[in-house]
């Protein structure tokens, strides 16, 4: 599993009920009973879905803030591991340069 996507599901999870439930906004329905005017219908559906368009405008600035924030963490963590990478690296590559000094020492003292 990749690294990255935990931090990701850690962070979108807690917030798909509420995506899911912007995202399907119920609106006004006739309803068989009275007739009600065409026009005052559909101005009230047409009300009711500028308030569903502005809560799913700010539920997706919302998401995008913490989804900078998690691509800022990723990007933290990915600079931090290349830093432990390139520090482990180093320390391999001397301690190889210490053993093959020390074999060569080794060599020079067994043959003389």
């Amino acid at each position: 599993m990749p690294v990255w996507l935990l931090p990701a599901l850690k962070a979108v999870l807690p917030h798909v009920g509420t995506i899911l439930s912007a995202a399907a906004p119920v609106f006004t329905k006739k309803s068989a009973e009275a007739p009600i005017n065409q026009t005052s219908m559909l101005q009230q559906q047409v009300t009711e879905l500028q308030a569903a368009a502005a809560k799913n405008d700010t539920y997706i600035k919302d998401l995008a803030m913490q989804m900078r924030t998690t691509i800022e963490a990723l990007e933290q963590g990915a600079d931090l591991a290349e830093r432990r990478y390139q520090c482990l690296l180093t320390l391999c590559l001397v301690t190889g340069m210490v053993g093959v000094v020390s074999m060569g020492l080794v060599l020079i003292l067994l043959l003389r």
